[in-house]
């Protein structure tokens, strides 16, 4: 649980369209937009140096940030979380941020990455293999007490059980979001994954065979298509 803010700079925007955000981007800066509900957006550029500092803290992309806008007359600070990172997927660059402001006194929703704790029995003492179904859950909580991450004990996990998201302990104030049932660990016996690994999956093998035959079908319409007007001549004839 954390309750630390990460401070971010930022300049108001006015440079708006792709080859100006271009421009940008080449001088060092991100542009970005911060959501306000009941309000326009408010359009930023950020130094990239300082964002990427940002974004490597312990939180990641959940952190909350305190942001200071250079020109903004409303409010001396802002507190907002993110939204949306988009990046250059051939050079993993940052390309655009979208942030939301938030209220400290209001709940909202972010995924968390689950992490193992432990060993499990059926690992250490029955040879067994871990299975991590579940990377991430989405949670529901004040801005204030978003954790890091989700530990799950797996120690007593044997062969053949499994740990669905109603066995998890939460810190106070989270709530986790999705089915209870939903699988996030199990361990299975090692030719059980084998066998998983090594079968086709559902339909790929009959995948070439209902091509065949679609194509049969075709090329059968397509020869009723020309042996009609043979057929009509023929009867034309008698």
């Amino acid at each position: 649980m954390r309750m630390d803010f990460v401070e971010l700079k930022a300049n108001l925007r006015e440079e708006k369209g792709k080859e100006l955000n271009k421009k940008l981007r080449n001088a060092g800066m991100v542009p970005g937009v911060v959501y306000r509900k009941g309000e326009e957006t408010l359009s930023l550029k950020i130094d990239s140096k300082s964002l990427s500092k940002v974004l490597r803290t312990e939180a990641g992309e959940n952190v909350i940030i305190k942001l200071f806008v250079e020109g903004d007359k409303k409010k001396k600070e802002r507190i907002v979380v993110i939204k949306e990172i988009q990046k250059d997927p051939v050079k993993d660059v940052l390309v655009h941020l979208d942030l939301n402001e938030i209220s400290l006194t209001e709940t909202l929703k972010v995924k968390v990455p689950i992490i193992s704790k432990g060993e499990a029995a059926g690992v250490k003492q029955e040879g067994g293999v871990l299975q991590h179904v579940m990377w991430e859950v989405e949670v529901e909580c004040l801005p204030t007490n978003i954790p890091d991450k989700i530990e799950v004990d797996i120690t007593n996990l044997k062969i053949g059980e499994t740990l669905s998201i109603k066995d998890i302990l939460l810190p106070e104030g989270v709530k986790i979001l999705g089915d209870p049932e939903s699988i996030v660990f199990s361990v299975e016996h090692v030719k059980t994954v084998e066998e998983a690994v090594a079968a086709p999956v559902e339909g790929e093998s009959l995948e070439p065979e209902l091509i065949r035959e679609k194509k049969e079908k075709e090329e059968a319409e397509e020869e009723e298509k020309q042996e009609a007007p043979k057929q009509e001549k023929k009867e034309e004839k008698k």
